[in-house]
């Protein structure tokens, strides 16, 4: 299993969340049709707005997306950064190991 860093979070101007990664790519994630893309711009796995499922059911779907399909788990630092996330979504996001 690979392991990488998750340097942001973030939620941008159009409601997606993005969960920027330190080394890897995931360029072919879109294939696992599970609504998870890959936008190489920003070096990030990102969700489509929410709809029916809320930011931290995203944030779970990615984590859980990466690691089974693309076999790399993905992990929270002390130096992720938090941009555009509020506070009580940080905290419900902190609470994942």
């Amino acid at each position: 299993m690979n392991k990488d860093f998750i340097v942001s979070i973030e939620i941008d101007n159009e409601g997606q969340l993005h969960l920027i990664t330190s080394k890897f790519t995931f360029p072919m994630i879109y294939r696992t049709a599970t609504e998870v893309h890959w936008n190489p711009k920003k070096h990030s796995l990102y969700s489509p707005a929410p709809r029916d499922w809320t930011y931290k059911m995203w944030f779970d779907h990615i984590l859980n997306v990466a690691e089974n399909e693309c076999n790399c788990k993905l992990e929270r630092t002390e130096n992720t950064k938090w941009v555009n996330i509020p506070d009580e979504l940080k905290e419900e996001i902190q609470k994942t190991k």
